[in-house]
């Protein structure tokens, strides 16, 4: 199967921080912009976050005994490179959900974290050791 890149469009509230956060702390590049959106390489995916000061998102469900807010995004990244991420955050953002194991020693098992971008959108990053997992049925 192809994996054709997803597109994504997220509220933000202030493009700056924005870009700051996504091209300078996550590395992200910037694309095609305007002075109401931006565009960026997720990790090969198409994100655009759009200039909204009026969105709100607080909602959470538990899993896993944490709690995981129900509007969020990410991606599954490779084991070294979810583990590089999360180093190289540390320190310089609070984390919604610290770096950790989820559903360990059970079908599922993932490395996983939460964190907010500058405008409250909640943002996962997981990773699975066997990626036959990633689909797996309970």
């Amino acid at each position: 199967m192809n994996v054709r890149p997803f597109h994504l469009a997220i509220p933000v509230d202030d493009l700056t921080q924005a870009r700051h956060f996504y091209t300078n702390l996550l590395g992200c590049r910037a694309g095609r912009s305007s002075e109401h959106w931006v565009d960026f390489d997720f990790f090969g995916h198409q994100l655009t976050v759009h200039l909204d000061t009026q969105h709100e998102a607080t909602a959470t469900n538990a899993v896993d005994g944490k709690q995981v807010p129900v509007r969020h995004f990410g991606i599954i990244l490779e084991w070294r490179r979810w583990q590089e991420l999360a180093d190289h955050l540390s320190g310089k953002v609070q984390w919604v959900i610290e770096p950790g194991i989820r559903f360990a020693g059970q079908k599922g098992e993932q490395a996983t974290f939460f964190l907010l971008d500058p405008a409250g959108n909640a943002l996962e990053f997981k990773s699975f050791r066997d990626d036959r997992m990633i689909f797996a049925p309970q």
